[in-house]
């Protein structure tokens, strides 16, 4: 009884010290392993074989989940694939990791605007001009993404003629 306050204050003390936890990894500590399926899911998606990309960039994230490059490519291969939304998603997830990646930014903005969300990407131009001082190519790719405007609006539907009963 008499010990109870003292045993109380030592474990307030002790639960109040700072506790080493392990930091982020630098893009150079990513597992060569995930590195290199990064790379290869690159070449296959500048091929055009979306699939085996995909396929190859799932595999370098369960390699290594901090490998962000990777997040981004996904995105890209979504962004092909016309799943916006999923490339949004693998966008914020890359943003976790380094919420100033630029690529990450400006690939999430363009999946914004051709889902119709114009306002949040001016948002996202905004954080991006903020970091790219003197202009990046990602903030004027951006700003013209936003200029075009989705691409799903300024698809026609095919000319035929009515149908007569």
């Amino acid at each position: 009884m008499r010990l109870s306050p003292l045993v109380l204050a030592f474990g307030l003390a002790a639960s109040s010290l700072a506790v080493p936890v392990v930091g982020q990894k630098p893009d150079d500590q990513i597992a060569p392993r995930s590195v290199e399926l990064l790379k290869q899911g690159e070449a296959t998606l500048a091929a055009g074989r979306l699939i085996e990309a995909d396929d190859a960039l799932e595999t370098a994230l369960a390699v290594d989940p901090r490998n962000r490059a990777a997040f981004v490519a996904m995105a890209k291969v979504a962004m092909k694939q016309k799943l916006y939304g999923q490339a949004i998603r693998l966008t914020n997830k890359a943003l976790s990791l380094e919420p100033t990646d630029k690529d990450a930014l400006a690939l999430q903005g363009s999946a914004m605007v051709e889902l119709g969300a114009s306002a949040r990407a001016k948002e996202v131009l905004a954080k991006l001009q903020k970091l790219c001082t003197s202009g990046c190519p990602q903030a004027a790719e951006l700003s013209g993404a936003i200029a075009r405007g989705p691409s799903l609006a300024q698809a026609k539907p095919p000319a035929t003629a009515p149908k007569k009963n």
